[in-house]
């Protein structure tokens, strides 16, 4: 596992600041993390992925980012295509996560020149998906997670299940990190509003690049389900299953995912295959 070293940079876009990050070397990756997430929590994920270069940002009303105007999931995407142009990026991979997982899906359709593979963890399509418990999209309502430790270890159980669940609110490293820059509640609100209404049903079968699906079992928050009807949708998708896996397997467990992960992106990208797992791993 490689030491973390992030090189930090703001881009302006649209008057929106934006803090993003980079570190390594390789074929770049872009990471899309969830509602109210900044870009520090990629930590454990990041660590073992060797090899690429890794390109994170927090998005607007989160972490350090300003909040600019307010933005659809289509501005958003829109926001993200420039803010590669502004990093001198032109195709990239792209892992979203959760909500992430839902702007990466908008940025594949709009700008498909811009991504090359597609990595969906923890998400769904919005409209048209199976949504959680009602208790549970309470808690997911307001950003109370992100400004109270001593909520945090209460309520991650109840809402990201898997290793939150089985550690009885342990702080993993990426949960932890979510306490050093909490978003403003209008950025939060921001997200939600953006995402409101929004759904990929229709459009998801014109997707022309491969996409992996990862879902874990036991998550709350998106039930697994909904990773079924996007690969029913999707017609280059593969779908693995994270045994015991919760809401959160991209960043409490990623040693479950890392070789399933780079099995993907390495095909048809020149990247030697050594030490990774085998494609039989990836299972439609």
């Amino acid at each position: 596992m490689r030491a973390m070293s992030w090189h930090t940079q703001w881009v302006t876009i649209d008057k929106t600041r934006l803090r993003t990050a980079s570190t390594g070397h390789g074929p770049p990756l872009l990471l899309l993390m969830g509602i109210g997430g900044n870009l520090d929590m990629w930590g454990p994920l990041a660590a073992q992925l060797p090899g690429r270069r890794l390109i994170a940002f927090d998005a607007p009303g989160t972490g350090r980012s300003s909040i600019g105007r307010l933005r659809r999931m289509t501005g958003l995407a829109d926001l993200t295509a420039e803010l590669l142009d502004a990093l001198g990026l032109g195709t990239v991979d792209v892992l979203g996560y959760s909500f992430g997982g839902a702007l990466a899906q908008q940025l594949a359709h709009r700008h498909p020149e811009r991504v090359r593979r597609l990595v969906l963890g923890a998400t769904m399509c919005g409209l048209g998906g199976v949504p959680a418990r009602p208790d549970v999209y309470l808690h997911m309502a307001h950003p109370f997670r992100y400004h109270s430790g001593r909520y945090l270890r209460w309520v991650a159980p109840r809402i990201y299940g898997g290793r939150a669940r089985r550690a009885g609110g342990a702080g993993s490293e990426a949960m932890m990190a979510r306490l050093a820059h909490p978003p403003s509640m209008l950025g939060y609100v921001s997200q939600l509003a953006a995402i409101s209404g929004w759904s990929s049903l229709p459009w998801l079968p014109s997707l022309t690049m491969p996409v992996l699906i990862l879902a874990g079992d036991d998550d709350p928050i998106v039930p697994l389900i909904n990773a079924r009807i996007l690969n029913w949708r999707i017609h280059d998708g593969r779908l693995h299953v994270v045994k015991g896996g919760g809401h959160l397997f991209l960043l409490d467990q990623p040693e479950d995912v890392i070789d399933v992960i780079e099995t993907f992106l390495a095909q048809g990208a020149g990247v030697g295959s050594s030490g990774l797992a085998s494609a039989a791993a990836i299972a439609r």
